[in-house]
């Protein structure tokens, strides 16, 4: 869909430098979700692998993104065997909805009620990411820290468009549950991509 060079605005690589490869499609379909654009894939046109690294390398920092949309929808061997061999971390931003597909250096794993992730990603990712929308969303947060690995790291985001709300509830969650740590979506703060 898009490629660009910003800073990571969530989680736990937030403030880093990163080229980011939004891959266009989705099939998770989050309603409250801020990139609804992505979800037809047929509506970008498709990108030679070749000049989206070429890109990538242009810029100063050797991290890269790889988000969506869902990026697991493809199978990323190929991008991620052309980024290792151009000495690129990478990273994946997913709902792990899908089967599982190319080396990472990190995986942050968002997991939505409607598409649940596949179980092979649960013991692998680095960093579980709950959107919270409702309060109830806490039930679903929990299930999932207690599925990852012991040394993921846990985060609670509120929803953009409710974080007014949901904000103050996550801080007092946190408070009373402080495995967990808070994500904000510090990029549209900064109004930056």
């Amino acid at each position: 869909m898009e490629a660009f060079y910003t800073l990571q605005g969530e989680g736990f690589n937030m403030g880093e430098a990163a080229f980011f490869i939004r891959v266009g499609g989705c099939d998770v379909g989050c309603r409250w979700c801020d990139v609804k654009e992505s979800w037809n894939p047929d509506l970008h046109p498709l990108v030679k692998t070749s000049d989206v690294i070429e890109q990538a390398m242009s810029y100063p920092s050797k991290s890269v993104v790889v988000t969506g949309g869902e990026p697991l929808l493809y199978n990323l061997d190929f991008l991620c065997r052309q980024l290792k061999i151009n000495s690129m971390k990478t990273y994946l931003e997913t709902s792990g909805a899908h089967p599982l597909t190319g080396t990472w250096d990190w995986i942050c794993l968002s997991p939505k009620i409607n598409h649940p992730p596949e179980e092979n990603i649960l013991t692998i990712a680095n960093e579980l990411k709950v959107i919270i929308f409702n309060e109830s969303d806490i039930a679903w947060a929990e299930k999932y820290a207690s599925l990852v690995s012991p040394s993921c790291k846990l985060y609670l985001q509120p929803e953009w468009s409710r974080s007014k709300f949901m904000t103050p509830f996550i801080i007092q969650y946190i408070m009373q549950n402080p495995k967990w740590k808070i994500s904000l979506q510090a990029h549209k703060f900064m109004n930056i991509p």
